[in-house]
């Protein structure tokens, strides 16, 4: 009996070793696998609503980035707790590339803002690349006294505390770049925060406020209407959709940059080769003629960077805005 089973069958090794010849082709090497990425759809989660700017850029990105890569690149918005919701989804999920995260200047405000955020956003991260940049318009109502930014620069310094800058909510980029505003230029303003775009715009063509700093795509339809007079751009060169208005700084607002941007990461532990199969396909879509000008008309600058720059943006950002919320008082949330 024992002679039978020796000749018919087999032995424990000849079992095992058949069981590990047919599992082999089932175990596909991590390498592999980000050799062949993507071969499904990816996701690109945002801690913002649809519809605004962050929204559209993103959009405008991945439809070209998945007819670059032949896969679909779908969209999650994940709105509110600073970002906190959309960071846990990204992080709880594989660090393979198929669930990327959409970080921002609002990213590197939250590490100060907020007292429970539950993510690193240098460390629990790896940069992929920027997408766009913007800068914000300080604007005054038309036929106001306030026709440049030294009018208002001079009336705030004639009057400490009577001129009303008009903001969209408290740690919001506009809310601190009025914060930092005042201090560049050495001005006691009073910042007058609302709760949306549309209501800072009232307040400004009604004249509750003096001045306001949005972003552009809040006021072209005013400034083509020229309902309200664009004094002032955010940037540390002036933009190019606005090329004949004065940055902050050239206007005599003191040292004074604010520019707001976007960018995907992906969970740390994502393999490198992924991580350059998508910088290298930004960087060709970010390039083309028709994305940049849509990008353009919404004044957003549709540009790629490599890794290390938008990481070291993201660190310096987080350092700039403390400072900021630190100087202003701001209690944490």
């Amino acid at each position: 009996m024992t002679g039978m089973r020796k000749g018919k069958g087999l032995s424990r090794r000849g079992v095992i070793a058949a069981a590990m010849a047919f599992a082999a082709p089932l175990v596909v090497p991590r390498a592999a696998c980000a050799r062949n990425y993507p071969n499904r759809a990816v996701r690109l989660i945002l801690p913002f609503g649809a519809g605004g700017v962050a929204d559209v850029t993103a959009r405008l990105v991945t439809d070209k980035l998945g007819e670059k890569l032949g896969q679909r690149f779908v969209i999650e918005n994940m709105p509110g707790a600073g970002g906190i919701n959309a960071a846990r989804a990204v992080l709880s999920s594989p660090a393979d590339g198929y669930t990327l995260a959409l970080l921002s200047n609002g990213t590197a405000i939250s590490v100060s803002l907020f007292k429970n955020l539950t993510f690193n956003p240098v460390t629990d991260f790896v940069p992929v690349s920027s997408m766009g940049y913007f800068d914000f318009i300080l604007v005054t109502q038309s036929g106001s006294p306030y026709g440049t930014l030294a009018d208002v620069i001079r009336a705030a310094r004639e009057k400490p505390g009577a001129l009303n800058v008009g903001t969209i909510n408290v740690g919001s980029t506009q809310n601190l770049a009025a914060q930092l505003f005042k201090s560049t230029a050495g001005v006691d303003i009073t910042i007058v925060p609302f709760r949306s775009s549309p209501d800072v715009l009232i307040a400004l063509l009604r004249g509750d406020i003096q001045m306001a700093i949005e972003n552009y795509t809040a006021v072209q339809s005013h400034i083509a209407d020229k309902a309200v007079t664009p004094v002032s751009s955010s940037g540390s060169v002036r933009t190019t959709f606005l090329p004949d208005v004065p940055t902050v700084k050239e206007a005599g607002g003191g040292d004074f940059e604010a520019r707001s941007w976007n960018a995907v990461f992906a969970p740390k532990g994502t393999p490198p080769e992924v991580i350059a199969t998508l910088n290298a396909a930004l960087r060709e879509v970010l390039d083309m003629p028709d994305l940049k000008k849509r990008a353009l008309d919404l004044g957003i600058e549709a540009k790629a960077s490599s890794p290390l720059e938008i990481r070291d943006r993201l660190k310096d950002d987080i350092d700039k805005w403390a400072a900021v919320i630190e100087r202003a008082g701001i209690a944490r949330q």
